[in-house]
């Protein structure tokens, strides 16, 4: 892709870069790209993965400097070999983009690669840490430790709730440097569908996004149990998105009105899921902040959550947002 003018000396050059190949983290990224271009004297350059499915969409963004990164574990121990190369490349494509400032807009493995490249030409960075902890059985092996030392490396970090802000601190990652505290962004995927509940069927409730165990689905499974003891008004219940098989699912695939889809969700068929719904559940046991939020906020949906970790900042003040304990009845 043609590399944007670098427009007048005393422009401010950013570059934000994510190079993740899926999820949240390439669109958080272009969206910040986005975002800071709109401010006066900004110049901002995106790096995203090569491999990017946010780059294979109908509305890829312009990505200034596409990184070759790897797709499993043998991939990633193929660049780890290949470090020294891929500093060498990095370092000259960078030298051309010459940005005053780089964002890390969320943290993945080949970033340390980055840091140093960053580091040996003067360029200060900061990180945006969306977790400080790990939730159960998410990630991949040194994922924390790896992020660990990308945040002792940065020059400032930004935090996207002040739960997140609080772990940081209590983690001695936000000692000697600016901690910079932000919210989530909606999320957009496509134009907004129409309000909810306007199809004249039963309500529509959807959960989105990694089926993992910090997403309560066996607290949403007893809750749904509740409901049909009790004679609840009849509603569909879709559980789409993608994660290992567990008991909490089969339980969910056994309950009247709910169907389940355990797979990966692309960039493309995202806004359709989230405009076929009425409201989001989010029945989490922890979180951190909620990316699902943001993009059913962005969509006009309705939204019920569990008072943890960061939701409850996160939907202060959303009209349409629900919030509950994280129980069962409630």
């Amino acid at each position: 892709m043609k590399r944007p003018d670098p427009g007048p000396p005393g422009d401010l050059r950013i570059l934000v870069w994510q190079w993740g190949r899926r999820g949240a983290g390439p669109r958080f990224a272009a969206d910040l790209a986005e975002a800071l271009r709109a401010l006066p004297q900004t110049r901002v350059a995106l790096s995203l993965s090569a491999r990017a499915e946010r780059l294979a969409g109908a509305d890829a963004p312009v990505c200034d400097l596409p990184v070759p990164t790897y797709a499993g574990l043998g991939g990633l121990l193929r660049r780890v070999l290949l470090l020294p190369l891929d500093a060498r490349r990095l370092a000259a494509r960078l030298r051309k983009l010459a940005p005053d400032l780089a964002i890390c807009a969320m943290p993945a493995p080949l970033d340390l690669l980055m840091a140093w490249v960053l580091r040996r030409q003067g360029v200060r960075f900061l990180v945006v840490v969306h977790d400080a902890e790990a939730h159960p059985g998410d990630g991949f092996p040194l994922q924390m430790a790896l992020q660990r030392r990308l945040t002792r490396r940065a020059d400032g970090l930004v935090a996207l709730s002040g739960h997140v802000a609080a772990r940081l601190r209590a983690q001695g990652l936000a000692a000697g440097q600016p901690l910079f505290r932000a919210s989530h962004p909606p999320f957009r995927f496509g134009p907004p569908p129409p309000p909810p509940f306007g199809h004249g069927g039963p309500a529509r409730l959807l959960v989105f996004g990694r089926l993992r165990p910090y997403k309560g689905l066996d607290l949403l499974a007893a809750a749904w149990e509740i409901l049909l003891a009790g004679g609840a008004p009849p509603a569909e219940l879709r559980v789409g998105g993608q994660g290992p098989d567990s008991a909490a699912l089969r339980a969910m695939r056994a309950l009247p009105g709910v169907t389940v889809e355990n797979r990966w969700v692309a960039e493309d068929d995202v806004g359709g899921l989230l405009g076929w719904a009425d409201a989001l559940v989010l029945s989490h046991t922890e979180a951190s902040q909620s990316g699902v939020a943001a993009a059913a906020i962005a969509a006009g949906r309705c939204v019920v959550a569990t008072r943890v970790g960061g939701l409850a900042e996160q939907l202060a003040g959303e009209t349409r947002a629900l919030l509950s304990a994280p129980e069962p009845a409630a």
